[in-house]
């Protein structure tokens, strides 16, 4: 059998004369390049590398697949930077930043700057004064001593644990509770251009505040405002002082008023109306002196005259003062000013007096009129006592 097949004549073949594909002879056409086999093989060429391509042809490219994947590769590149580049805005990274992740930077919003409000002055609050110990005297019930305290019953019996009747005997000690004094109000702003326009006043007078002089007197005498001569002036409140040296601004004096009709009443008079200081003021160890005025009632015939009565609540002993004076003012001797540094608690009154004798020298006084009410201050002393004058 092997002798057959090898006897068996093989199928013969040839190559093409162009790209060299072993072809059948009986191949017509080069399956790999196209080329035409019917014609001689002698006159079969190979073709050259500079011949023109067939322009009925489209002309093959040949590329190594290393170096098509390398292609691929730059051009994802190129796009990736070009994507990149879209989204951060062709701005550089900081430089010093490696590895940086990239953060999403969030638009600043507009916010409304809040405009100032002006904050209030809180209200000054009076603390509370420990109770006075005081020892009951004969005959003595509890309302004497609330009303010379300016306190209520009912306050003595919460305070010593007294019964309904509050009942008491001569020599007991008891707590006294002082009274709650009302703050003084918180001075008024007075408006900037107001205060520039008296400032700016160059028609003035100069004054050295002698004895029983105050701020009231001296604008009523210039015809002036309180106000204007306090701010010319700088002064805190309206106390001044004897020596005292004062501008009082003449720009803006007050229209002189006519003469009104003003019933003169009939003895006894009505209950003067306590002006300064006001009920619950303070006043510190550097007040030297304090001025008390009141309202006039009305037009004094001679020999009358304002009884004015104050008492320290505070002191241990009984401390009264009464004087009389004609004007609408009177400033408390130093010799009342409280010795000690804690804060005592005055009370003070005005009414109107008729003198009943003839002697200039020792005049006796009776009541012509109302009392008024009750005006009470602190007054803290210097801790030194007044040197007696010789």
């Amino acid at each position: 059998m092997k002798n057959n097949q090898s006897n068996t004549p093989a199928s013969k073949s040839r190559n093409c004369p162009v790209c060299g594909t072993k072809l059948s002879e009986n191949a017509r056409r080069c399956l790999v390049c196209g080329t035409d086999l019917t014609s001689e093989p002698s006159t079969l060429k190979p073709k050259k590398t500079n011949d023109k391509i067939d322009s009925k042809r489209i002309p093959e490219i040949k590329m190594n697949l290393i170096a098509f994947i390398a292609i691929i590769v730059v051009m994802l590149v190129l796009i990736g930077f070009l994507i990149f580049f879209i989204i951060t805005g062709g701005k550089p990274e900081a430089e010093g930043l490696d590895n940086a992740e990239a953060t999403i930077t969030v638009t600043p919003t507009l916010t409304t700057t809040p405009s100032n409000t002006p904050t209030q002055t809180p209200l000054p609050t009076w603390t509370p004064l420990p109770p006075v110990e005081y020892t009951v005297k004969d005959n003595e019930t509890c309302l004497d001593i609330a009303l010379q305290f300016n306190t209520s019953v009912q306050s003595i019996i919460l305070a010593n644990n007294l019964n309904t009747s509050c009942l008491i005997s001569p020599g007991n000690i008891l707590q006294v509770p002082q009274p709650t004094l009302t703050p003084s109000p918180v001075p008024t702003a007075t408006p900037e251009a107001f205060i520039a326009d008296v400032e700016m006043c160059t028609q003035t007078d100069t004054i050295i505040v002698e004895a029983n002089m105050t701020l009231s007197s001296i604008a009523a005498n210039y015809n002036v405002s309180m106000s204007d001569i306090r701010i010319y002036n700088n002064l805190p409140n309206d106390i001044v002082r004897q020596g005292d040296r004062l501008i009082i601004p003449l720009c803006d004096r007050l229209p002189t008023a006519g003469p009104t009709l003003t019933p003169t009443p009939l003895p006894p008079y009505p209950a003067p109306n306590p002006l300064l200081p006001r009920s619950g003021a303070a006043f510190t160890a550097t007040d030297e002196a304090v001025t008390l005025q009141w309202a006039s009632v009305a037009s004094l015939f001679p020999g009358e005259v304002y009884r004015v009565m104050v008492q320290d609540l505070t002191s241990a002993e009984e401390k009264i003062l009464v004087d009389y004076v004609s004007d609408t003012k009177y400033i408390l001797p130093a010799s009342f000013r409280p010795i000690d540094t804690t804060p005592h608690i005055i009370q003070w009154s005005v009414s109107v007096a008729r003198q009943i004798n003839s002697d200039p020298n020792n005049p006796i006084y009776e009541e012509a009129g109302a009392i008024s009410q009750f005006r009470v201050f602190s007054w803290v002393g210097s801790g030194i006592a007044p040197t007696a004058a010789p």
